[in-house]
């Protein structure tokens, strides 16, 4: 719980270098995730290389200028005022990159490689560093730049380094908010707690 409360995005990191047995320990973590049939679908692309980062940021940013350019209304002033917009310097400022792929034909290949994305960023919050989970708006020309084999889905794009982001973290709602008990609507309340308990403690009548 306190490093899920503790965690937050990072966009700017220090050109500091990074111990890579820490982000190995992170990957080596997303490993002991569950996954469809125990299938494992989940395949890491480590960039260090500037080139390389290089490359991947102009593939990233050709994509994104297409999808800011077509963005209206609310969505836009939002975006804006976060600042955001098709620039990607992040995916060359941080000292390391993990592009993280998910296999097609893998079952629930999806949810199961972004159960071990959210095992990497707890890991790397304990280990002090900084990440973004960015998923480009196009990913073909990324997965073309690494020569991914097109049996591979690119989920998302791990930079990893020491955050020098002074954003604070954005605020979660309240589980009340966003709990029921039983049928939809029936909110959760936390008062109701020790009642709770009771009834789950008492042993269930079985059925003949």
């Amino acid at each position: 719980m306190d490093l899920a409360k503790k965690r937050r995005t990072s966009r700017m990191f220090s050109s500091n270098p990074i111990d890579f047995k820490d982000v190995t320990v992170a990957l080596e973590t997303a490993c002991q995730a569950p996954s469809g049939a125990n299938y494992q679908p989940w395949r890491f692309l480590i960039v260090i290389d500037p080139q390389m980062k290089r490359r991947i940021r102009s593939a990233c940013e050709r994509g994104e200028k297409g999808f800011y350019s077509k963005v209206k209304g609310d969505w836009k002033d939002w975006l804006s005022s976060k600042g955001l917009s098709w620039r990607k310097p992040f995916l060359e400022e941080a000292p390391l990159l993990v592009l993280v792929l998910s296999e097609r034909r893998a079952p629930y290949s999806v949810q199961s490689v972004w159960l071990a994305i959210g095992y990497i960023l707890l890991a790397l919050e304990e280990l002090g560093l900084g990440t973004l989970t960015y998923t480009p708006s196009i990913t073909e020309g990324v997965l073309e730049v690494t020569h991914v084999p097109k049996k591979f889905r690119l989920e998302a794009i791990l930079p990893i380094g020491i955050s020098i982001d002074e954003k604070t973290k954005e605020t979660r709602r309240a589980l009340c908010e966003v709990a029921y008990m039983e049928s939809w609507g029936h909110g959760f309340d936390k008062a109701a707690l020790p009642r709770i308990r009771a009834e789950m403690r008492e042993p269930r009548i079985r059925r003949k």
